[in-house]
């Protein structure tokens, strides 16, 4: 059996967005699954879109998202360059053969025709400069006209392939237009680069977006001209914002390395894409990578486009945040919880074994314990609680007796706060609820009135309490 290789071929124009990360892991888990290899491609011929360091971004990304290629420009193969831009020569070559066989030509038109034909109606280029004569088109190169190399597709009859999401894909030759090839500055275009590199690597499975469904019939015309086996394709709906826009780095919407800086775990992220477009059959949502290569499928592969919701990756999120042991949640949330000065100082294994269960992603730290910082004149209407029939009257009641059992039985406080209660005639839950409010100005903390009486030890403590006093009035 032949081996299975796939590919993932971004190009270096930013960060490495969500659905191109989704790409990447699709064709990582159908090579792996097969026993076969993943090979990484930097295709980036487009020199006016290229940003510097985005190369580095695509290596770092899939190695940190675990999302390991067997091939690349970093790590080696027996098919390099992995990198378009070096192998110029190489689809020039190609080029050339496919002018010798007639499947492609020499344009010459400028930008003022090509935008004359388009004014009077044209709705793809007119084939003009495929009736030159082999002595015009000689004369030209000699003198150093600017060109490009167009394909030359029929003007009539059918080009049929099957996707393995979509099925039978039948475009008819007179709607698609003849693509450029070689550029004016020599560069391939992707519609021409993609397939000699996917023929020279090998690549016989190839995964990418829905965006190329119907341009595939023009990559298998250059397949046929060559006399080469087409591979088999698969293509992937995309990944919305909404019900109106797609998800792009375009619009400035978050990459992985965006999520990973907001404290998404990076097996959560990865998770949560798998199932942007890919229904497991027993409609579980918790998977390592190492399962998802063993569960994943082709029939699991959606035909309409996925909504990223956020909501639902954070939720993700905390399942594996509350998996973590306490060391690894400590290590992690440690350059989170440096980020405030108001948290340095208190203990780090309490500070962590409170938030721990209550966080979703690493940066809810910050607003989670905001109310350390914010404790002076908050409002004192929190004591108000309709379930528990507490007041601020009722809160300066029971002050003064709180402050004391907190002076006195500090290491025994939970005993003691129910004791207060049971002796006094309060509810348990009343005397939490003002004791909480009392000592941290705010309904939401990562813990209750005995836990933070804790974090913040004896002495703050009660430095807290004698200021809600003496703000009752």
């Amino acid at each position: 059996m032949q081996e299975v290789r796939t590919r993932f071929a971004p190009s270096p124009t930013g960060y490495l967005h969500i659905g191109g990360l989704r790409t990447a892991l699709y064709a990582y888990l159908f090579a792996k699954q097969n026993g076969g290899k993943f090979i990484l491609r930097i295709e980036d011929t487009d020199l006016e879109r290229y940003v510097d360091g985005a190369v580095q971004i695509i290596y770092d990304t899939l190695k940190d998202a675990g999302l390991k290629y067997d091939e690349g420009p970093d790590v080696g193969g027996e098919y390099g360059p992995y990198i378009q831009s070096e192998r110029k020569d190489i689809y020039l070559k190609y080029a050339q053969k496919l002018i010798e066989s007639g499947d492609a030509y020499y344009c010459f038109c400028d930008k003022e025709r090509l935008e004359k034909i388009h004014r009077e109606g044209a709705t793809k280029y007119d084939k003009h400069c495929l009736k030159l004569s082999k002595e015009e088109i000689a004369e030209r190169l000699a003198r150093g006209d600017k060109y490009v190399i167009r394909q030359n597709i029929p003007e009539s009859g059918t080009t049929t392939y099957t996707d393995m999401v979509f099925g039978d894909i039948t475009v008819d030759c007179k709607d698609l237009e003849d693509n450029i090839l070689i550029k004016s500055d020599g560069m391939p275009t992707y519609n021409f680069a993609n397939v000699i590199d996917d023929h020279l690597m090998k690549i016989n499975y190839v995964i990418r977006g829905v965006e190329y469904l119907s341009s595939t019939p023009k990559y298998n015309l250059l397949y046929k001209a060559f006399g080469w086996e087409i591979p088999h394709y698969m293509h992937l709906q995309p990944i919305m914002k909404d019900a109106t826009r797609k998800l792009s780095k375009r619009y400035g919407d978050a990459s992985y390395e965006d999520f990973i800086k907001r404290g998404f775990l990076k097996q959560a992220v990865i998770n949560y894409i798998a199932l942007l477009g890919w229904s497991p059959k027993n409609d579980r949502e918790k998977f390592t990578l190492e399962e998802m290569v063993q569960l994943f499928s082709v029939s699991g592969l959606s035909k309409s486009a996925s909504i990223f919701d956020e909501n639902k990756m954070k939720w993700l999120n905390s399942l594996y945040v509350k998996e973590m042991t306490p060391e690894e949640f400590c290590a992690y949330a440690d350059k989170f919880i440096n980020k405030f000065d108001y948290l340095k100082g208190y203990d780090r294994r309490l500070l962590c074994e409170l938030l721990q269960n209550r966080i979703e992603i690493f940066d809810d730290i910050g607003p989670m314990t905001d109310f350390i910082n914010h404790f002076d004149g908050y409002d004192l209407g929190l004591f108000e609680n309709k379930k528990w029939k507490t007041t601020p009257d009722l809160a300066k009641v029971m002050l003064p007796g709180l402050i004391e059992l907190t002076e006195t039985q500090f290491d025994y406080l939970h005993d003691a706060l129910v004791k207060f209660g049971e002796d006094n005639g309060y509810k348990k839950g009343q005397v939490l609820w003002i004791y909480r409010i009392a000592v941290t100005g705010t309904q939401s903390t990562p813990g209750g009135a005995v836990e933070m009486a804790r974090l913040f030890g004896k002495d703050e403590t009660l430095k807290r309490l004698s200021y809600s006093l003496k703000r009752l009035g």
